[in-house]
């Protein structure tokens, strides 16, 4: 565990599946904690504002504060808030989204003609009007973006459509590719990450179970990566990937077994 300062961990699928923590998760965290690391959950979700994952964590019995959580939602809510004082959102996706956005004092707007941005994140109540919505917006000027590029979630049992298949649907419908995606990998989050740590990247591991995201953005942004069998990949899909992590663990106990 020497090796590094900070372990950025992703939420589903690494860290709890559903409502129930994946082995090994409380042992290891108070292991880190315990040795003074610093510990941050990055997660790319858009239907839990911080304060809820943070409160999600807790009931699971994990010591979580608001300010150890980076959601896609508040890092969508950090970025327009620095893109000027006419930014007015129309918004694609559930309520936490929403409010992270108002929680940075930014306008939202229903009217798809006053919208200088539309942003699109997972939304389980997607239907053909918001489609039709959203692509008037875009078709007026405004700037599609995309909160994160995840075609699916995995839940108890499942998978269910994330936020990518909505933007594709937008961008078909609008003629129009999005202009930015903000969650992870991308180096907006990245960046957003580093300056809340305040530590190099080079002395940060990222620990996840997507590798089109999660190990994806550790090598984006400069940091050295572990993929976790807990989740989405297997070995087939690991081999037949680009880009290799540098530790591949079948749980995330087997973090503890790292040495110098």
């Amino acid at each position: 565990m020497n090796e590094f300062d900070g372990y950025f961990f992703d939420l589903d699928g690494t860290i709890l599946l559903g409502e129930q923590l994946l082995p090994g998760v409380p042992e290891t965290l108070g292991a880190l904690r315990a040795a003074g690391k610093q510990v941050l959950f990055l997660t790319n979700t858009t239907t839990r504002t911080r304060a809820e994952c943070s409160l999600r964590l807790q009931r699971l019995g994990l010591a979580a504060e608001v300010g150890e959580i980076m959601t896609a939602a508040y890092a969508s809510a950090l970025y327009l808030r620095d893109q000027g004082r006419r930014t007015t959102v129309f918004v694609v996706g559930e309520s936490a989204l929403t409010k992270e956005l108002e929680a940075q004092q930014i306008r939202v707007t229903a009217d798809p003609l006053k919208a200088t941005h539309v942003l699109v994140g997972m939304d389980m109540h997607f239907h053909y009007d918001k489609l039709h919505q959203a692509m008037k917006a875009v078709r007026n000027g405004a700037e599609l973006i995309a909160t994160n590029p995840d075609p699916f979630c995995p839940i108890d049992g499942d998978e269910i459509p994330d936020t990518w298949p909505l933007v594709k649907a937008i961008e078909a419908a609008s003629c129009t590719a999005s202009v930015v995606i903000l969650g992870k990998p991308s180096p907006h989050y990245g960046a957003m990450v580093l300056e809340r740590s305040g530590l190099s990247a080079e002395r940060c591991l990222m620990v996840g179970d997507r590798l089109e995201t999660d190990i994806m953005f550790g090598v984006t942004n400069g940091m050295r990566t572990a993929l976790v069998l807990t989740g989405v990949t297997d070995k087939a899909q690991l081999r037949q990937f680009q880009v290799q992590p540098d530790y591949v663990w079948d749980a995330l106990s087997d973090l503890l077994l790292l040495k110098r």
